[in-house]
């Protein structure tokens, strides 16, 4: 009988690789399915990320219920069995709704300075003005929302690794670790 898939999550704050690591390990492992955060409309959870840490950052607001219900699907699916599921999850164990699935939390300790620069050089703003707004609501509330992750995400996770290292690196050493760890 072929054993339930291992549920591998990725945590870093935004820009800080989660998913260019995630899209390597689906190369590296073996029958891997990804399921990224970003794609799914999570009801009732904080719009507003700078306003849900100055209120405590509580984690288990966030309303997970369908990203739980597709690890759910995939973990019992005969027809499709995958030996591991990667989240692109930012949040590692602190959800107490998610954190009975996850089988091995990885943290990528991604520098602010490059996690902000990767967010400018995606795309993300459509002019000068927009950058501007993007950079002041970082240095007046956003920095409190990455160093939140750094002070809570990343000493929950069992994995830390630099984030600023090159993915495929990154990856080689996850895949490491999930092989010394047997899952």
């Amino acid at each position: 009988m072929k054993r339930k898939p291992r549920v591998i999550s990725i945590a870093a704050v935004s820009g800080g690789g989660k998913t260019t690591v995630t899209n390597e390990l689906i190369g590296k492992l073996n029958n891997a399915k990804a399921l990224y955060f970003d794609d799914y409309e999570l009801p009732g959870c904080p719009d507003d990320i700078c306003e849900w840490v100055e209120k405590g950052a509580d984690y288990n607001e966030w309303n997970l219920a369908p990203i739980i219900k597709d690890i759910q699907f995939h973990l019992n699916d005969r027809n499709e069995c995958f030996d591991y599921i990667l989240l692109d999850y930012p949040f590692a164990y602190l959800n107490n709704g998610m954190r009975g699935y996850i089988d091995f939390a990885v943290y990528l300790d991604t520098p602010l300075d490059i996690a902000m620069g990767r967010r400018i050089l995606r795309g993300d703003t459509n002019s000068f003005d927009d950058l501007r707004s993007d950079l002041n609501n970082y240095l007046s509330r956003g920095r409190a929302a990455y160093l939140e992750m750094e002070r809570t995400v990343k000493p929950n996770s069992d994995m830390i690794i630099d984030g600023s290292l090159p993915a495929a690196f990154i990856a080689d050493r996850i895949t490491e670790e999930i092989r010394n760890r047997g899952l």
